[in-house]
C-alpha cells in the first residue's frame, strides 16, 4: 500500500468490492492506475454477469414456454438443453455480418453497442445485497429512467439507418409504445419514491418493512404492464407486425450485431425483473439477509422473470390501437389514482420527521388493495365496452360484413 485511500463518501468509495480491488491493486500500482484497474475489473464483472444472465434467461424462457404450450423446448445441447445459448452464440458469431446497401454504416453499427451499454450502465445501480451495488446513487430511480430512455433512440436509429421501410415502420411503432408507456411507468415510480422518501434504490429496499407490491398494488400492476410494453414483449410486441412477416426494427441485423440486440432484449428482462425485486419485493430483505441477501434477491428476480414468461404465454398479441388504448385509457387513470391516494395517505400518516412506521404501511395496504381491485375492474369494464362499441361500428360500416350478414339472414 503506497498511501492510497478512497473517499468513503464517494460513489465508488462506499462500494466494498471496488474498495477491495482498489486496495489490492494499490500495493503494486500507483494510486491513479489502481483506480483505473479497479474500475475495469468492476466493468468486466458487470458485463459478464449481465451477458451470462441474459443467456440463462433465454434458455429458461424457452423451457418455460415449452411447458406452458405443451411442447419440449430446447433439449439437444447439454442436459435439458442448458448449452443451447452457447450453441446460438457460436452460430451467430460465425454468421456473415451484413450491412445493407445504402445504410448509414456508423449509425447502423452503433445501435447494438448503445442498447447493450445502456443496459449495463442502468444495471450498475441495482443493489444485489445489503451495501452491495456497483454504484450507490442517491438519485438511482431518476438515473435508471434517464439511461433507459436511450433505448428509444437506439431503436429508432436501427430502423432509420437500415434503409428498409418495413424496419422503419417497426421502429416507429416500437418508439410510439416506448414513449407512451414511459408516462404511467414514471407515475407509478413516483408513488414508490413518495412512500420511501428517497430515490436511492438502497433506501427504497430499507423502507419496505412491508413489501411495496402490497402497499401499492396499483403501482406494481402499472409498472409490470408498462415494462412489458417497453421490453417489446407479448402482448405488446407490435414491432413485429404479423402483416409484414419481418422482425421489426432489427430486420437487417445479422451475426454478432443481432446477437448483441438479442442479449440486450433478454438482459432487459433480467434487469427489469431485478428492478421489480428491488422496488416492490423488498430486494435483498429476508431471513439472514446479512449473509443470504444475494440469494433472496435472485429468487425475487426469477419470480419477476416467471411473471413475464407467464404473461407472454397467456395473452394474444394486441393491435397498435389497442396497445395505445390500454396505455392512455387504462394504465394512465390507474397511475393517477395510485399517486393521488398514496399522496393523501403519506400526508396524513407520516410523523413529524416525515417517516412512515410499519403500522402506517399496513394501514396503506388495507386501503390500497381494495382501491386497486375496484379501479382495475372499473376501468377494465370501460375499456371492454369501448372495444365492443368500436367493433360494432366497424362491422356496421364494412360493406363486406353487411353483405355476409345479409346472405346469412336471407
Amino acid at each position: 500500500m503506497n498511501g492510497c485511500h478512497l473517499d468513503p463518501q464517494g460513489a465508488l468509495g462506499g462500494n466494498p468490492l471496488f474498495a477491495l480491488i482498489y486496495n489490492m491493486a494499490a500495493y503494486v500500482l500507483p494510486c491513479w492506475l489502481a483506480f483505473v484497474v479497479a474500475g475495469l475489473v468492476i466493468m468486466l464483472i458487470l458485463i459478464n454477469a449481465v451477458l451470462l444472465g441474459a443467456a440463462i434467461v433465454s434458455w429458461g424462457e424457452r423451457r418455460l414456454l415449452g411447458r406452458f404450450q405443451n411442447r419440449v423446448g430446447p433439449n439437444r445441447w447439454g442436459p435439458f438443453g442448458a448449452l443451447q445459448p452457447i450453441a446460438d452464440l457460436a452460430k451467430l458469431i460465425t454468421k456473415e455480418d451484413i450491412i445493407p446497401y445504402g445504410a448509414d454504416r456508423l449509425a447502423f453499427t452503433a445501435v447494438p453497442v448503445i442498447m447493450v451499454a445502456s443496459l449495463l450502465v442502468a444495471t450498475a445501480v441495482i443493489p444485489f445485497a445489503k451495501d452491495v451495488a456497483l454504484v450507490d446513487l442517491n438519485v438511482g430511480v431518476l438515473f435508471i429512467l434517464a439511461v433507459s430512455s436511450l433505448t428509444s433512440i437506439a431503436i429508432f436509429t436501427a430502423g432509420w439507418a437500415s434503409n428498409n421501410r418495413y424496419a422503419l415502420f417497426g421502429a416507429g411503432r416500437a418508439v410510439a409504445v416506448l414513449i407512451s408507456y414511459e408516462v404511467p411507468v414514471v407515475l407509478s415510480l413516483l408513488g414508490v419514491v413518495i412512500v420511501a422518501g428517497s430515490m436511492s434504490l438502497g433506501d427504497i429496499v430499507v423502507a419496505q418493512a412491508v413489501p411495496f407490491f402490497l402497499v401499492q398494488p396499483l403501482a406494481f400492476f402499472v409498472f409490470l404492464a408498462g415494462m412489458s410494453a417497453e421490453l417489446n414483449r407479448t402482448p405488446f410486441d407490435v414491432a413485429e407486425a404479423e402483416s409484414e412477416i419481418i422482425a421489426g426494427y432489427h430486420t437487417e441485423y445479422s451475426g454478432i450485431k443481432f446477437a448483441l440486440i438479442q442479449a440486450a432484449e433478454f438482459g432487459g428482462a433480467l434487469f427489469v425483473s431485478g428492478l421489480i425485486a428491488t422496488l416492490f419485493l423488498a430486494g435483498w430483505a429476508g431471513p439472514v439477509a446479512d449473509w443470504l441477501g444475494w440469494l433472496w434477491f435472485l429468487i425475487k428476480t426469477f419470480i419477476g422473470i416467471f411473471l413475464f414468461v407467464w404473461i407472454r404465454s397467456t395473452f394474444p398479441r394486441l393491435r397498435l390501437d389497442q396497445i395505445m388504448t390500454v396505455c392512455w385509457k387504462f394504465l394512465m387513470p390507474l397511475s393517477f389514482i395510485n399517486l393521488a391516494v398514496v399522496t393523501l395517505e403519506v400526508y396524513f400518516l407520516r410523523d413529524a420527521s416525515g417517516a412512515l412506521s410499519t403500522a402506517d404501511l399496513w394501514i396503506m395496504t388495507a386501503i390500497n388493495i381494495p382501491v386497486a381491485v375496484v379501479s382495475i375492474a372499473f376501468f377494465g369494464w370501460i375499456i371492454r365496452q369501448k372495444v365492443r362499441d368500436s367493433s360494432r361500428t366497424t362491422a356496421a360500416a364494412s360493406p363486406v360484413v353487411r353483405g355476409v350478414s345479409t346472405i346469412e339472414v336471407g
